[in-house]
């Protein structure tokens, strides 16, 4: 991997069921089992899905207008699969998104639906890796000795 594809994140438990997820760029999440207000996993996956193709549709549209409203609803249902396992099926990501009347609010209406496609289809790496099944590898590494 080279310096241009290579992304990471860091996760720090806190306490029992509690974590603090970092990125390089100072940022920071907490996560835990959805025993408080952090998010679970699932939560964050979700808002992986949606928060990625909203960055895409935002980024296309406002050329255009800036929206007068622009939430995401990302749904799904968790269950146990045939073979026993959890996972995710029936992920939904719902756009409503508003642009003022005027051109530049019919230019960034009429490119909506073709950045929702466009998201889907190339540029969202989250949802695009969810659908095509990337493989994840999890292994134990050895903490750092003291010297």
């Amino acid at each position: 991997m080279t310096e241009d594809t290579f992304r990471s994140v860091a996760i720090e438990r806190t306490s029992l069921g509690n974590y603090v997820v970092r990125n390089v760029r100072g940022g920071s999440v907490s996560l835990g089992a959805g025993e408080d207000g952090s998010f679970t996993p699932v939560e964050l996956l979700l808002a992986a899905i949606g928060g990625c193709t909203a960055v895409d549709v935002d980024h296309i549209t406002s050329r255009r207008a800036e929206p007068t409203g622009f939430t995401v609803a990302v749904t799904g249902d968790k269950i146990r699969d045939e073979a026993g396992g959890n996972r995710m099926q029936n992920l939904r990501v719902e756009f409503t998104v508003t642009f003022p009347e005027g051109a530049g609010g019919d230019q960034a209406r009429a490119a909506l639906p073709r950045s929702l496609k466009q998201s889907h289809d190339r540029l969202c790496t989250v949802s695009r890796t969810v659908e095509l099944g990337t493989p994840v590898s999890i292994v134990e590494t050895p903490a750092p000795t003291a010297e």
